[in-house]
């Protein structure tokens, strides 16, 4: 029997090569019982032609499904499903009757939270000022894709294929502590620093260490919407503070904080950068009051504008600073690799939890940044996007002006995003839905900040995935909103 051709067509879609998913489309047609042993495949030129691709890209395929014992070839006679392909899981055809009461069998909740939301597709939009994405004519792919196939080699087969326990891999905890921690001031040994499944793990690591349902976190408001969820899950003690033009304002930290939270470079998300009188502030209060700093410094990269101010760990001699990096934001955030630096008494009860939940990151995920970044592709991706940023905040702020758009805070070093703030009576969560239906991209300020019920007049508008040439004609879009959104009087 054969398999009609009209089962296969292609998913726009799909990411990744046409080879890949026509191979996707018949190993996928095996496992789930439509492609049984024995049957006919259509010849790699029908399916070719059907399809629109080349005939050596169906060649291809099949060939590989060959390799994986999901076809066989007959001479001539063409391509069959195997006698041993792998087969079809065995379900039952029971109907499950679900009897718990979820509502009362779930102890802890961890849904519900109010989060910036990126759509998936959010490609697809024109105009999508969204912050933290990756610019595919910016990001250097050829040269990712040598450093990943350079681990996948025979030289690092271990350290692709076994378990590491609780250890990181030496290449990439070798850069961080010779070349990166070093440019923000910071001197750190290997057992100072642990790798993380980028920031927001290290985030939720410091909270689960140094955090009890006793203790009192103090963190800055607006935030960063991922470390409200870990303090809040914590059952510690919270208490926000609200930032000014600086960032945190020393002398508002209750004296009963045990761990503050911050992002003193580049305030997240109003961009605030703390000055070096306050940074210094800041640390006598700490050490007065003793309690610990965790300072996320997520962005210090993408300093254009100035070079960027010295991290608060630099200038800490008391070992009460635990410094937060990660690579997600300068290289893409689907890496989810990230880095905690750290007294060794904090790193090894860190690291032992870590190997609790995850064991660790990725191997190949770390022997392919430590080469990207030991061969100084890193560096000249950096220099590319802190260019390219440049030439958009450019644009960005001519944009603004002529449009009358009201910023609410920017970057004095650079970074890839402005802080706004509408008019009175417009609600940027009804301005971010009027706006998606136009093709354009906000991030409202809601989640960033505390309480619930009024109107948020904040939004976030970042430059690193758009193109210059949509800046200006997305701006205009915005502010013909805005205005159609004002209350009328």
């Amino acid at each position: 029997m054969s398999i009609a051709i009209d089962t296969f067509f292609l998913d726009p879609a799909f990411e990744g090569t046409l080879q890949q998913q026509i191979q996707q489309m018949v190993a996928g047609g095996v496992l789930s019982g439509r492609f049984r042993p024995g049957e006919k495949l259509p010849s790699s030129r029908k399916l070719a032609a059907h399809l629109g691709v080349s005939r050596i890209t169906v060649t291809l395929a099949y060939n590989e499904l060959m390799a994986d014992d999901y076809l066989s070839s007959a001479g001539r006679s063409g391509y069959f499903v195997s006698e041993n392909a792998p087969e079809p899981p065995q379900i039952s055809g029971r109907a499950s009757q679900d009897t718990v009461d979820w509502s009362r069998a779930i102890g802890n909740r961890f849904s519900g939270a109010l989060q910036v939301e990126k759509p998936v597709d959010w490609r697809a939009y024109k105009y999508p000022f969204l912050y933290g994405q990756v610019d595919p004519s910016l990001f250097d792919r050829q040269n990712w894709r040598l450093c990943a196939l350079r681990a996948l080699g025979q030289r690092d087969f271990d350290n692709l294929t076994a378990d590491q326990v609780d250890r990181d891999d030496p290449q990439l905890l070798e850069f961080i502590a010779r070349n990166t921690l070093p440019r923000r001031g910071i001197l750190a040994n290997p057992d100072e620093i642990l790798i993380t499944v980028g920031a927001q793990n290290a985030l939720w690591l410091t909270a689960q260490v140094l955090l009890t349902q006793r203790r009192m976190a103090t963190h800055e408001d607006p935030c960063y919407p991922g470390l409200r969820h870990i303090l809040k899950q914590s059952r510690c003690h919270r208490t926000p503070i609200t930032v000014d033009g600086g960032g945190i304002l020393p002398d508002q930290i209750p004296a009963e904080t045990d761990v503050l939270f911050t992002t003193p470079s580049h305030q997240c998300p109003t961009t605030a950068t703390m000055p070096l009188e306050r940074r210094e502030e800041l640390l006598r209060r700490a050490r007065e009051d003793d309690f610990l700093i965790v300072e996320d410094d997520y962005e210090f990269e993408m300093s254009f504008l100035k070079p960027p101010s010295p991290a608060l760990k630099s200038l800490d001699e008391e070992g009460r600073v635990i410094y937060i990096g990660s690579f997600s934001k300068s290289l893409f955030p689907g890496l989810r690799l990230g880095y905690l630096v750290g007294p060794a008494p904090f790193i090894r009860e860190a690291r032992a939890l870590r190997s609790a939940v995850l064991r660790h990151p990725p191997g190949h995920m770390q022997r392919t940044a430590a080469y990207f970044l030991s061969l100084g592709h890193y560096d000249a991706l950096v220099r590319r996007l802190r260019n390219a940023f440049h030439d958009r905040r450019r644009l960005m702020d001519k944009a603004i002006a002529e449009h009358k758009l009201e910023v609410a805070g920017v970057g004095t070093f650079g970074g890839s995003s402005y802080w706004m703030r509408s008019p009175e009576g417009v609600d940027t969560m009804r301005l971010a839905e009027a706006l998606k239906a136009k093709s354009v991209l906000i991030e409202p300020g809601a989640p960033f900040c505390e309480g619930t019920g009024r109107i948020y007049r904040h939004y976030r508008l970042a430059y690193s995935s758009i193109s210059a040439a949509q800046i200006s004609p997305g701006i205009a879009k915005i502010a013909e909103t805005i205005e159609q959104l004002k209350p009328k009087i």
